[in-house]
């Protein structure tokens, strides 16, 4: 697709093929048990936490296939939606784009915490970076929460394996 289609806006959006796919990532991390059994903070922070874990989850999966670059597709697709979320809070055009470049390098940075341990099935590793990078609750235990929001993500993760790239883009099916 050429520059000037996508400027004049004749050419299709390459990101509508992995729409559906965001939209069950935000569905997966919005799951009330993360908030009421695993202790995940109800809050910004922790939805914006949850968010990053489960998405980067879907990435380290779609990676692994021949969609490389739908996982790059996710990640725009991320940076759009947390862009209307600041706009929405209220943040001026002038602090977006460094709010922006913030949370890129925060989801390349979990990203990277996530993918050894689920790649390598690493429960233990996997516990040990959620621990690190999620918001629980006022007086939630956070060791015994991460290690349950860990095993979560880590059969969500498996169970992912066993869709086809098909399924996945389709994303319907994914639970």
């Amino acid at each position: 697709m050429s520059f000037l289609s996508r400027l004049l806006g004749t050419a299709p959006d390459p990101r509508e093929g992995v729409r559906p796919l965001w939209h069950r990532v935000i569905e997966l991390a919005r799951d009330p048990g993360y908030y009421s059994e695993c202790r995940v903070a109800d809050s910004i922070a922790g939805r914006f936490d949850m968010i990053t874990a489960v998405l980067s989850a879907v990435m380290v999966r779609v990676e692994a296939s021949e969609m490389r670059a739908e996982s790059a597709l996710l990640a725009e697709l991320f940076v759009e939606d947390m862009d209307g979320q600041l706009r929405e809070f209220g943040v001026n055009d002038v602090v977006v784009g460094k709010r922006i470049g913030k949370l890129m390098s925060v989801l390349g940075g979990r990203l990277g915490a996530y993918r050894s341990a689920l790649n390598e099935g690493d429960l233990e590793k996997l516990t040990a970076a959620v621990q690190r990078n999620v918001t629980f609750a006022d007086g939630a235990d956070e060791a015994a929460s991460a290690a349950m929001v860990a095993e979560r993500l880590m059969k969500m993760f498996q169970r992912l394996a066993r869709f086809s790239d098909a399924e996945m883009l389709k994303a319907s099916a994914i639970w």
